[in-house]
C-alpha cells in the first residue's frame, strides 16, 4: 500500500481547520469492479476509524491501497495501517520542524 503526506496551510476563512487531520482514499478501476473497490474502501475506513488519534495533525494523508486489501487478514491490515500512521506522524513532525 502506498501513501502520500501533504502539509496543510491555514486558509483565511477558517484557520482552525489547518490543524485537523484529513484522510483520503483512492480506489481506481484497476482494483476491480465497483463492489470490490467499495469493499476495499470500507475495510480501510473501518481500520482508520479505530485509530483516528494516530493521524498526523496539520496534514493530509492519502492512502492508495492495493487489491490485496480484499483478502488480507483484518489484523494484518490493521498492523500495516498503524505502521503507515507511525511513519506519517514522523514525517509530519519533520516537515513542521523545517
Amino acid at each position: 500500500m502506498s501513501w502520500f503526506l501533504a502539509p496543510r496551510t491555514a486558509r483565511a476563512e477558517n484557520p482552525m481547520d489547518a490543524n485537523l487531520p484529513r484522510v483520503g482514499l483512492t480506489a481506481g478501476k484497476v482494483l476491480g469492479p465497483a463492489h470490490e473497490r467499495n469493499r476495499i474502501k470500507r475495510r480501510m475506513r473501518d481500520v482508520l476509524r479505530k485509530h483516528t488519534a494516530q493521524l498526523p495533525s496539520g496534514c493530509d494523508l492519502i492512502f492508495h491501497p492495493r487489491r490485496a486489501v480484499l483478502t488480507i487478514e483484518y489484523k494484518k491490515l490493521e498492523a500495516e495501517v498503524l505502521r503507515i500512521l507511525t511513519q506519517a506522524r514522523t514525517e509530519a513532525e519533520r516537515l513542521t520542524r523545517s
